[in-house]
């Protein structure tokens, strides 16, 4: 026996399998994603329906199958191994333990690809967005906090290599920001960011505080996928297109030229500024960026009602009026309500980078655990 083992140790140290690659990026590093595939648990018993069952292979296709197979065995390869780190050999232990490191890889990307193959993926995911932030509850110390995470998102597009341009921005007078708007692009951008829509609170000592009070104070974040050409059809009928001259800071430009343009959708009353550019040509196309989105936003929205009336998400709806997250100044603390997940270090969190990716990457992750937990629960 131990001799077949040792054969097998090297002829897989000398030609492993391969594992084909993933289509998109998925993550199965959760707990509750690896006790869906624990053994007797309802994802394997799933997988092994879908291994025996020819009507449910066609369903599926042959490749969620193999990959199931091939985890199984992969499995019960690792397992032969982990017998021999007891040997009295000291080469054949030392060759166990890299071939268990192997072992260990292939079977996490064997994981990695079962979860691609069957969480279904939102049409809008390779879409990029236009993210919209809106100061709330708080008066000027909720716009500065607004202006703060209109820059955590413009170095969170940089940290991820997007194409960041800015829509609208409207500051306020002492540094905040009442309303601003960008336009966001790249890899995955709208599949990143489909989880920050929703309301934002912080909790700190506002500068204007003279006697150390914590004042609470809220901002909101939209989310709008940016439609293809193909995704959404308007009908120039259907638009009112008014020019007038821009207000707010600006200098002679704002008073002198018509270059603001407002669009309305008569069908729907939905309505799209911008004033951000001198050119009125360039504001134009601007707020129909804006105006699609936001009318594509809407289709999918009644989309997503009826996909899910009958059934909570847990990590939201990324609907407008859903607090999602608070950050709290005294505590150095972030928490993402949705997933009661923690972060306690807000500095570096508000810097955009790879704590905030870290929890994007837990929400995507809860996420793609309720899309099996569906998916498993429609077929058992």
């Amino acid at each position: 026996m131990r001799s077949q083992l040792l054969r097998n140790v090297v002829r897989c140290l000398g030609a492993r399998p391969a594992v084909a690659p993933a289509r998109r990026h998925a993550s199965c590093g959760s707990p509750a994603l690896e006790e869906l595939f624990a053994r007797g648990g309802p994802l394997r018993t799933f997988l092994e329906r879908q291994a025996g069952s020819e009507s449910q292979l066609q369903v599926r296709g042959p490749e969620l199958v193999a990959a199931a197979k091939l985890l199984g065995e992969k499995e019960q390869e690792l397992r032969e191994t982990e017998r021999l780190l007891h040997d009295e050999n000291e080469d054949l232990r030392k060759l166990a333990e890299n071939e268990i490191t192997s072992c260990q890889k292939e079977i996490a990307q064997l994981k990695h690809q079962i979860i691609l193959l069957l969480v279904p993926s939102e049409e809008t995911d390779e879409s990029d967005l236009i993210l919209e932030v809106t100061a709330g509850v708080g008066g000027q110390e909720a716009m500065l906090f607004t202006s703060e995470i209109f820059d955590m998102y413009q170095q969170y597009a940089a940290f991820k290599r997007w194409h960041f341009e800015t829509l609208e921005y409207f500051p306020s007078e002492i540094g905040g920001l009442r309303h601003a708007s960008a336009s966001i692009g790249g890899s995955e951008a709208y599949k990143n960011m489909k989880f920050e829509g929703g309301v934002h609170r912080v909790q700190r000592v506002p500068k204007t505080e003279k006697q150390g009070r914590v004042h609470t104070s809220t901002m909101t974040v939209a989310i709008l996928p940016q439609p293809t050409e193909i995704n959404l059809v308007i009908n120039p009928k259907d638009l009112r297109i008014d020019t007038k001259r821009a207000s707010g800071a600006g200098g002679q430009h704002v008073n002198t030229t018509d270059s603001a343009v407002r669009i309305v959708h008569l069908p729907t009353g939905v309505v799209s500024e911008c004033q951000q550019e001198r050119s009125q040509l360039k504001n134009k196309e601007m707020a129909m960026k804006k105006l699609r989105a936001k009318l594509f936003s809407m289709h999918l929205e009644e989309e997503t009602s009826k996909r899910y009336s009958a059934r909570k998400i847990q990590v939201g709806s990324k609907g407008r009026s859903e607090k999602i997250r608070t950050y709290n100044f005294p505590q150095n603390r972030v928490t993402d309500h949705r997933i009661n997940k923690s972060v306690y270090d807000l500095e570096t969190f508000m810097r955009g980078e790879y704590l905030l990716d870290e929890l994007v990457q837990s929400l995507k992750d809860c996420a793609d655990y309720e899309s099996l937990v569906q998916v498993i629960s429609n077929k058992l």
